[in-house]
Order: C-alpha cells, then sequence, then structure tokens
C-alpha cells in the first residue's frame, strides 16, 4: 500500500471498530505478521497463533523498523497503535479498503482456486500479467485469511493487476476471501480429493469452490475448466461471462482457450500451439512451457485464459507462458546430479489427484532418460496425504496400486499411513517399503538415470529428504 498515516487507515479501514492510540506515524509501504520480516516504516500486524503471540514480538518488529503495531491489545512497543476486537479481521478490512481505493483507479483483481495446481497456476499466471503491466501476486502459497488479505497490501498506486490465490476448507471460505479483494476474473482449475475429509465430499467440495465465480459481476468473466464435469457445473452458479479453457471438446462460451499439437521434451516440458477462439474466430500462438510436467499444459490454459479475458494480446501471453518458471519452494522442483540421477521435489504437500500428476511426471521423466539410461527407474518415496477423512486407508492404497500401474520401480512409503501405501503396491507386484524419514536418503542405492520422486503431505517433512539427496550426496540446487 501507499504510505499513509494511522488515522487515515483506521477511516479506511472499520471507523468505529478500530481506534489509534498514540502517535499518528506515517506508515507502510509494508505490511507485514512477522517481526523478522519487518521493513522501515512498516506496519506490524499482531495476530495471536495457536503456539506464539504476535504482541509478544511487536517490539522487536520496531526494531528492525516498523512505525506502527496493528493488535488486539498495546504492547511495549513504543509506536502508535491500531486496535480492534480481532487483528485478523482488522488485517482483512485494511485488505478491503486498499483493493477497492485500487479498483476505482482501474486495477483487475483476479482470483484462482481448485483442489490441486492453485500455486503453480498462480505463478504462471503473476508472469503473464507482468508482461503486461505491474502485477501483485502471492509469495508461495498465501491462499488463506492471513495470506490474501497481506497479499492485497501490498497493492500501490502503480498496480495494475492482483492477482490471488485461495484455498478453503469449508464452505464460506472463498466467499470471505472474494469478499476481500473484488473479484473480475474468476478461474477454478478442478475438483479433487484435496481435503475431503473436511469437506464431506467431493459435491460439497465443488460447492465451496464454486464462490469463486458465485458474486462477480454481469461484466465479470468466470474462467472454468471444461475438462472437469463439476468445474464445467458451474456455470449455472455464476452471472459472469463464460471464458472455458481445457483440452476436449469446449462447450458454447463467451471465450474458449485450448492446446493442440502437445509435444513433451525428455525433461518433460510441454510445448503447444495455444488457440484462442472467440468472436473474431480462431487465432494461435507457439508456446514452449519451462516448467516441468504434462500437467502444466491445463495451468497453462487456465493462467492464458485469464489474461486473455483481461485484455492482454494472444502473442504476449503465450510469449510470457514460454518464459515463466517455477517461483515457489517444493513444487516440482528438478535437480539434477553430477551423477546423473534426477530428482523431482514435489514434498509441500499432496492429495490422490497432485500424487497422480506427480507419479505421472516421474515416469515421463524417467523415460526421457532411458536413451542413454535404458535401466534407469523411477523411485517414488511417498509419505502420507493427509485431510482425507474415513476414506483414507483406502485412497492410500488406490495411491500404491497407482505406483504401479504408472510404470513406478519401487516405492518407499514414510509416515503413519506407510503400510497402506506398501499394501497396495504388493497387490500389484511392485517392490515397496516403508522406511523412517530420516533413513530414506542413505537406504536408496541410484544409478544413473534414476528418477526420485519425493511427495507427500506437508505435515510428513519430506522436504527433509529432498535436502538430503541434493545437498548431502552432491547434487546441485
Amino acid at each position: 500500500m501507499r504510505p499513509r498515516r494511522m488515522s487515515e487507515l483506521v477511516e479506511l479501514m472499520s471507523p468505529g471498530a478500530v481506534e489509534l492510540f498514540g502517535e499518528d506515524a506515517v506508515v507502510g509501504p509494508d505490511v507485514v505478521i512477522d517481526n523478522r520480516h519487518a521493513t522501515e516504516g512498516c506496519l506490524f500486524v499482531a495476530v495471536p497463533g495457536e503456539r506464539v503471540d504476535g504482541h509478544e514480538f511487536a517490539r522487536a518488529a520496531v526494531e528492525s523498523g516498523a512505525a506502527g503495531v496493528l493488535g488486539m491489545a498495546s504492547t511495549d512497543a513504543d509506536v502508535g497503535h491500531l486496535l480492534a476486537e480481532n487483528s485478523v479481521t482488522a488485517l482483512s478490512w485494511l485488505a478491503r479498503g486498499v483493493v477497492a481505493e485500487a479498483r476505482e483507479r482501474g486495477l483487475l483483481s483476479i482470483g484462482v482456486t481448485g483442489s490441486s495446481g492453485k500455486t503453480s497456476t498462480k505463478d504462471l499466471m503473476a508472469q503473464v500479467f507482468e508482461a503486461a503491466g505491474p502485477t501483485v501476486a502471492p509469495v508461495g502459497s498465501q491462499n488463506n485469511e492471513i495470506g490474501v488479505p497481506l497479499t492485497a497490501c501490498r497493492v500501490n498506486d502503480d498496480t495494475r493487476y492482483l492477482v490471488s490465490e485461495m484455498g478453503a476448507r469449508g464452505i464460506g471460505h472463498i466467499a470471505w476471501l472474494t469478499s476481500l479483494v473484488g473479484l473480475d476474473i474468476g478461474v477454478c482449475l478442478n475438483v479433487g480429493h484435496a481435503h475431503v475429509g473436511e469437506f464431506g465430499g467431493m459435491e460439497m467440495t465443488a460447492m465451496a469452490k464454486s464462490e469463486i465465480v458465485a458474486d462477480l459481476a454481469p461484466d465479470g468473466w468466470a474462467v472454468l475448466n471444461a475438462d472437469d464435469p463439476l468445474v464445467a457445473g458451474m456455470r449455472d452458479k455464476t452471472r459472469a461471462r463464460i471464458a472455458w479453457f481445457g483440452e476436449g471438446e469446449l462447450p458454447a462460451g463467451d471465450l474458449r482457450v485450448t492446446a493442440r499439437d502437445v509435444r513433451l521434451n525428455p525433461l518433460s516440458q510441454a510445448s503447444f500451439d495455444l488457440v484462442l477462439g472467440d468472436g473474431a474466430g480462431e487465432r494461435t500462438a507457439p508456446v514452449s512451457l519451462k516448467v516441468i510436467g504434462r500437467h502444466q499444459v491445463s495451468n497453462s490454459l487456465a493462467a492464458a485464459a485469464a489474461a486473455l479475458v483481461a485484455g492482454i494480446d494472444l502473442d504476449v501471453v503465450a510469449t510470457a507462458l514460454s518464459g515463466a518458471t517455477p517461483r515457489s519452494d517444493w513444487r516440482m522442483e528438478l535437480h539434477p546430479r553430477p551423477d546423473g540421477v534426477l530428482i523431482l521435489n514435489d514434498s509441500y504437500n499432496a492429495n490422490p489427484d497432485s500424487m497422480a500428476v506427480a507419479l505421472t511426471t516421474a515416469v515421463e521423466l524417467v523415460n526421457g532418460t532411458r536413451a542413454e539410461h535404458p535401466d534407469a527407474r523411477v523411485i517414488a518415496v511417498l509419505g502420507d496425504m493427509l485431510e482425507l477423512g474415513p476414506t483414507s486407508a483406502g485412497l492410500h492404497e488406490e495411491l500404491g496400486r497407482m505406483a504401479a500401474d504408472v510404470g513406478v520401480s519401487e516405492v518407499v512409503a514414510v509416515g503413519d499411513l506407510a503400510r497402506h501405501i506398501v499394501d497396495g503396491a504388493a497387490d500389484s507386484g511392485l517392490p515397496a517399503r516403508i522406511s523412517d524419514r530420516d533413513d530414506v536418503a542413505t537406504s536408496l542405492t541410484l544409478a544413473p538415470g534414476d528418477v526420485v520422486l519425493i511427495k507427500g503431505s506437508r505435515g510428513v517433512g519430506l522436504e527433509t529428504v529432498a535436502a538430503q539427496l541434493t545437498d548431502d550426496q552432491g547434487g546441485q540446487k
């Protein structure tokens, strides 16, 4: 946000619900919740958490440059305080005010959700929009009630596009997030098994995800995946214009985006013809992706559709997609080691759908190495998929069978549910074993051309295995 006095923030937020105590200092441009990220003049938001209370770190934030504190109680920091009943809610009010001002100046607000692929697509989308003008987008997976407003607070007077990633663990979550940033374009990628234990089923997941298009204005855009039936059904949930993306048959709509002649190189990077269909006919432009995996074609189509409905030229979109690189850690990170082994680190999170994508990508990679190394193998280090509810055991057994079906050579399972993965793999004749996380790296016997996939839910912490396999064994990042 542009720097302004704290009294101005009170008026921007929710007058009467936020009060200023102490010095009416100028704060900004940064808004932070971690004192370690404090910058000169920033506003520090003191958020109480399960383990630590941000109010205890206000003084440290000020010592690092913070000029004001937004919180729920006064602290020992010798600066002005904006006090509210709930600091997270107050942060949301601030974000809403900042974005509302910017939209009056012409800012376009874009939101993306889906059961999987949100962060990768957001990163592609950000780089496409950046090619057309100043863009604010989340760092990593800032997709919740804290991350979305923190991202929005980075909007300043020059920002032309705001890209928001939106996650949900229940009905109403995305609706709340969209109320903060007032979407002009809502994008839904897919509806899968992620958090199905919390939602209570795929239909309820679809209902929650549809909130990203439900409140769009008639002149807004709903960007929907025609290849996913539950997403395609969201056309009835919105008043907005429809832009379809996908590789199958696309329904009639105001705009359609697809890919033709998809080709993969040995590193599983896709090239294709990006095809735009609208009232003016059909146009194409070539795209050659730098990101890894066949699934990135669909992600690219979603990013392209969002940019095209925003009025960005097709050639600009294609060029930006071709130049886009991974931006978020532990998501399809490919680390070629000096000994010829490829480490595919996709350890940030996992659900059945993203597991299927990662396993397929690993097999695509090893198929690319076999021209030089005919005996190359895929070793899949798989951790628990959390938050799947009562279906969890069965889905982990299915994961083991899936690994066998796609052509994995060996499975190493880690976590409380590892035995179910091993059982499923064994049923299909795939060699599989259980390992402690700290023992995985040293237990592997690898040869040139081998691909090691590392994937599990965030709570399993398999990024440590990736670090050992790349850093400790001579790999290069």
